[in-house]
């Protein structure tokens, strides 16, 4: 080879100067690929812990019971997901403030949390928005022990 071709710049073409910017494109990437499975994940967590709290309280036996019987499930969901169960936020709503009664549409919902920033290891930074998932179900019309008729 000749060592005259191997002198100076002649010839080079731009190029190493773009790698560190393809490494910070191919980082930013991952991570937005990272935060958009968190909320994927995040939302299946919240959409279980919605199904199962509703279907706790419609099935607890009375009105007083029916809450903390809903709490628990949905507590009881979210750490099965292995997510941190202090975050959870539920409220429960009957159909025009009903009370415990047969046919009476219950509706759960669950928000939970999301980071700005997930990092794999080491955790999530920030709050970028909830995740929302609701569900509704009816109190079981064929049931003893409560008040009124089946009218649905």
């Amino acid at each position: 080879m000749n060592p005259r071709l191997l002198r100076g710049d002649r010839g080079q073409v731009g190029g190493i100067e773009v790698l560190p910017f393809g490494v910070l494109i191919f980082v930013i990437g991952a991570l937005l690929v990272t935060n958009a499975w968190g909320v994927v994940d995040a939302r299946i967590a919240a959409d279980a812990a919605a199904r199962e709290a509703v279907r706790a309280y419609v099935e607890a036996p009375d009105g007083a019971t029916a809450a903390d019987a809903a709490r628990r499930a949905a507590v009881a969901t979210i750490a099965a997901h292995g997510r941190r169960t202090d975050l959870l936020t539920m409220s429960i709503t009957r159909a025009g403030d009903a009370p415990f009664e047969r046919c009476v549409p219950v509706t759960v919902e669950v928000r939970y949390p999301v980071p700005a920033i997930a990092l794999p290891w080491v955790g999530g930074y920030g709050h970028a928005f909830d995740v929302r998932a609701h569900h509704t179900e009816r109190i079981d019309p064929f049931r003893t022990g409560l008040s009124g008729e089946a009218p649905c």
